[in-house]
């Protein structure tokens, strides 16, 4: 049986220590997501991503790289790009226009983030604009699921010709709540029909180019009293059931406030990742505890080791298939090649 490695995890600073190099080797150790902290320059992110895909070949090395406030590499040949909710206004001037600009922006990111070694970045941005949520805010493409649908699609296309995947994020929909989940649990007390006929609906528009997915840290109180990223409700029954959606399922951060309050207490990160892997998730992502010697990760580690040997959780062919489908299958080009290259020529040229 393929091993499962469902754990994604952070490293401290700009090159790998003894520590990272360890955690990195660990069996249940599937992914490596970076932060601004982790970038200098080009040449320092390549061989942080080259020392890490030489500890683990099949490790998914992963960054929140939207555009907009959330883009992590912003200097030394790295495009500034727009915040999603450009394409929206873009759209309501001219529709097919915006239609190629996202393919454009899509394809750039990924293209540029190919030639620096990462292999997904964790977009696009599914959630609809509805004005209340300062989390979301710009990072939305529109209110109209329809228009953010097809200019997500076409995001995709692009990150598709760089050879990336995609994850569509914050599974049902984190727009309409006003909280933000990284420091309290929001709800949303919509009806399961209302969230399907709007917010949700994306996501079975798009359940044939979708590649992972990202369920958001938000209780739908009238649905399920877990947030939607442990809940097996909206896990299996809904997003795998109901929509047919057969690819990963990401957690979002275990760290945020929304991530460990759960049936009324707080729970540790070992209890909080064996809850989400149990409701329907293939990977947990923790995030920024390793900057402090990074106690807290190898915690979760050694937690979800003992809490298989327990039965509280069992490794998953398939969840361990999903995570490999998101490998880029061909060799990036390298930066100085892409910088030549006509496709990514053409594509700055038809950036919003």
């Amino acid at each position: 049986m393929t091993a499962h490695a469902p754990v994604v995890l952070d490293v401290a600073g700009l090159a790998l220590n003894a520590d990272d190099r360890r955690r990195l080797r660990h069996p249940l150790t599937g992914g490596l997501i970076l932060f601004a902290r982790n970038w200098q320059d080009r040449r320092q992110l390549t061989e942080l991503t080259a020392e890490a895909k030489s500890l683990r070949p099949d490790l998914l090395i992963c960054v929140d790289h939207e555009g907009g406030r959330v883009q992590r590499f912003r200097s030394d040949g790295f495009t500034v790009l727009p915040p999603m909710r450009a394409l929206g206004e873009l759209w309501m001037r001219d529709a097919m226009r915006a239609t190629d600009a996202a393919t454009a922006i899509g394809y750039v990111l990924g293209a540029e983030l190919r030639a620096c070694g990462v292999d997904l970045s964790f977009t696009p941005v599914l959630d609809l604009d509805h004005g209340g949520s300062t989390v979301i805010g710009d990072r939305a493409f529109h209110r109209d699921a329809r228009v953010v649908a097809v200019l997500a699609k076409s995001l995709m296309h692009g990150l598709l010709r760089a050879g990336m995947a995609n994850c569509g994020k914050h599974f049902p929909g984190h727009g309409h709540v006003a909280a933000d989940s990284h420091v309290d649990i929001p709800i949303d007390r919509r009806s399961l029909k209302a969230l399907r006929a709007d917010d949700a609906a994306p996501y079975g528009w798009l359940s044939m180019s979708l590649a992972s997915v990202m369920p958001a840290h938000v209780v739908y109180a009238k649905v399920d009293a877990r947030p939607a990223g442990f809940s097996s409700r909206w896990l299996q029954e809904i997003l795998r059931g109901r929509l047919c959606f057969d690819g990963a399922i990401f957690s979002d951060d275990l760290s945020m406030a929304g991530a460990r309050r759960l049936d009324g207490r707080e729970l540790s990160y070992t209890d909080a990742a064996t809850a989400a892997l149990q409701a329907g998730c293939d990977m947990v992502l923790l995030c920024n505890q390793s900057v402090d010697g990074g106690a807290a990760v190898d915690q979760l580690l050694d937690g979800l080791v003992a809490a298989q040997s327990q039965g509280r959780w069992s490794a998953s062919e398939v969840s361990e298939i999903r995570r490999q489908a998101l490998l880029p299958s061909s060799p990036p080009l390298a930066w100085d090649e892409l910088m030549r290259s006509g496709v990514y020529r053409h594509a700055l040229d038809r950036l919003v």
